[in-house]
Parts: C-alpha cells; structure tokens; sequence
C-alpha cells in the first residue's frame, strides 16, 4: 500500500531555504574557500591554471548544490537505480573509449571537461544500495535471495575500476557499499566470510597487481628502500608536514612545496602543503571542518523520516569520513599511496562534482525529511 504524501511535497520556496542546514552550508562554502587559497599557494601565489579552474568548478558546484538540494529526496529515490546504470554505462564507456594519462585509462572526453566516472559511483552505488534496502524487510535482508544482488552491483563496478588501474577508487566504492549494507542490516558473518576468503585470495590478487602498485606496497613498507624514486613522494610529504610544526611556516612559505619538492601538491598531497603552511593547528582546524561536516550529515540522517534517507546519508557521512582518513593516511605514510583525493580541498573536476552532488542530496534529505516514501 502506498503511503501518503507528506506536506513537505507542497512547501514553497520561502520554507525549503528556511529548511536548509546552513551549518552544513557554512562548511562547505569554509572548505572551499581554504581550498581556494591552498590552490593558490600550489601554484607558487599566482592566478595560473589549477587556481582558475579550482575557483570556477567550485562556484559552479556550489550553485549546482544549492538548486540539485530544492529537488525532492522522492526523484533521488526513483532515480536510484537509473542512475547506477547510467554511471555503470559511463565506466563501460571509459574501458572501451576513456582518455589514458600516466598508464591508467580512468576519463571521459565531454568536450567541457574530463569526466571520471569512477567518481559518480560513489554516490551512484550509495544511492542504489539505500532504495534497494529500503524495500526489504528485516526478516529478509539475510536471505540468500536478496543477497545476489547488491553483490552483483558492488562486485561489477569495482573490477571495471580496479581494471583502469585505479585500486584506491574501488577499494573506496567498495567500503561505501559494504557499509550501507551493514548499516541496512545485513548480518556481520557476512562480512567476516567475505573478509576470509578475501585473505585467502590475496596471493592471486598480488600476482594481477601493476609493477607500480606493487612497489607502492613495498614503499609503504620501507619508504628508505627508494629514497629517490617510489619513496620520494611519501618522504618529502612527511619532511614537510614535521616541518610545518605547531603553528606552520605561514602562508606561501611553504619550502618543500615551493622548492617542488613535493609531487602532486595540488591533488592527493595538498594537505601536506597546508599542514606545512599551517601547522598542526591549521591541520587540526581542518579536521574540525571535517568532523562538523560529517557530524551534520549524520544529523540529516537522524531527523529524517524514510528509512531511504537515513540509508542514504549515514552512507555518504562514512563515506567522507574514508575519503579524508585515506589520505591524510597516505600522506603520513600510514596506508600506501593509493590515488584518494581530499574531498573539496584537493584539485580535480570529477572528485569535486561528485562530492558536490552527494551534498546536494544530503540537503535535499534536510529540506524533505518528513517525506514518506513508499516502499515499492
């Protein structure tokens, strides 16, 4: 039996911005503005390429998020499987007709811009997983029957990822599903047995993983083995976050940022360049942000009525909490370098829009949370 609609269906424009959660607002719009300038110092204090365009997506995004959040949370959750299999279609495309830069074959050309498909699962697999379970019974979560298919859904995407290669992204798709599984109900002995035989697999694994990313294992072992080629990234990293100290070297005084010892500075590692410049007080105060953008998440997820909802956005708020434990990681040189972007801080179109768009959703769930929504 459908239930009714709720009376958020008819609010007017005056009483969804009232709903918005402008604490939720005010974080991102601070991240990105702390990005700005860290994009900025990334290309030495000047207006070049990456700050331009860092800026321009930022704002566009910015505005696409707040006119995507007046959208109502019942068009996500019909959407959410034609969603998955547009995104699925679009990692189709990129195996057979994606852009290939430094030997991984991950992009789109759309003329506009390069699109990472991979980054859109993310949010694609999240918004599957939570109308999927959304319709299931309690009873019937751990039945063998509707086991098949959330597996099949997490297990396709994952290895047309890990095949561009890209194994930093789908480990990360993976670990969003598995936990809007765990967080439906799905029982834990599930997880332990896939967890084993995972292990037992792992010497397989090995065997199919690139040179590179075989020394990248290695290197995090022993980053000194080589010193000047796979093991320089993670020791310069850690040479300029110490360095940085408690109150950091100051803005644009960052000198293993702007001596270019320090790679990929405004991608995977532009924490380290802040953390440089800005010191562990700095670092702490990003985390900060960080944490009060997870913790608001959480909380949509909490005052909202349908279970699709709450899915769905304790889904996403763990799902920031990987992508930013992942890499401050990997720059301490705690997990291997893996090719995990800082949400909105670090430089890249596809990372940001994706973020951007499970925001958006976020605040959508905020402005309709009492919204029921039928199951079928």
């Amino acid at each position: 039996m459908l239930q009714p609609r709720s009376i958020q269906s008819k609010l007017g424009i005056r009483d969804k911005i009232l709903s918005l959660d402008y604490v939720l607002v005010v974080a991102i719009l601070v991240l990105g503005i702390i990005s700005m300038f860290a994009m900025y110092s990334t290309d030495g204090g000047e207006f070049k390429y990456h700050t331009n365009s860092h800026i321009l997506r930022f704002f566009v995004f910015f505005g696409m998020f707040f006119i995507v959040s007046f959208i109502s949370i019942r068009f996500w959750h019909e959407t959410s499987y034609i969603a998955y299999v547009v995104i699925f279609l679009l990692l189709l495309g990129v195996k057979y007709f994606g852009l290939t830069s430094s030997g991984s074959k991950r992009w789109l050309d759309l003329y506009f811009m390069n699109l990472q498909p991979s980054e859109l699962m993310k949010v694609g697999l999240i918004l599957f997983l939570a109308k999927y379970y959304h319709r299931i019974s309690i009873e019937s979560i751990n039945s063998f029957r509707y086991l098949i298919l959330p597996v099949t859904v997490l297990i396709a995407p994952i290895i047309l990822v890990a095949t561009q290669p890209d194994l930093g992204t789908s480990i990360l798709i993976a670990a969003g599903g598995i936990v809007v599984a765990w967080l439906a109900g799905v029982r834990a002995k599930f997880f332990v047995f896939s967890g084993l035989s995972m292990i037992a697999l792992l010497p397989i694994a090995i065997s199919f993983l690139k040179p590179y990313q075989k020394s990248r294992i290695l290197t995090f072992l022993n980053p000194e083995r080589d010193p000047l080629g796979a093991g320089y990234q993670i020791i310069q990293s850690k040479i300029a976050i110490g360095s940085g100290g408690f109150f950091g070297k100051g803005y644009l005084k960052g000198t293993q940022s702007y001596l270019e010892f320090l790679p990929e500075k405004h991608t995977d590692f532009i924490f380290t360049l802040f953390s440089e410049e800005f010191g562990f007080l700095g670092s702490i105060i990003l985390l900060f942000l960080y944490i009060l953008l997870i913790y608001r998440i959480i909380n949509v997820g909490l005052v909202s009525r349908s279970f699709f909802a709450k899915l769905y956005c304790f889904g996403f708020a763990t799902a920031i909490f990987l992508y930013v434990f992942v890499n401050i990681a990997m720059v301490l040189g705690m997990l291997p370098i893996v090719g995990a972007p800082l949400p909105i801080m670090s430089y890249g179109g596809s990372s940001l829009l994706s973020i951007m768009l499970g925001l958006s959703i976020v605040m959508s769930c905020k402005i309709y949370n009492q919204e029921q929504i039928s199951v079928y």
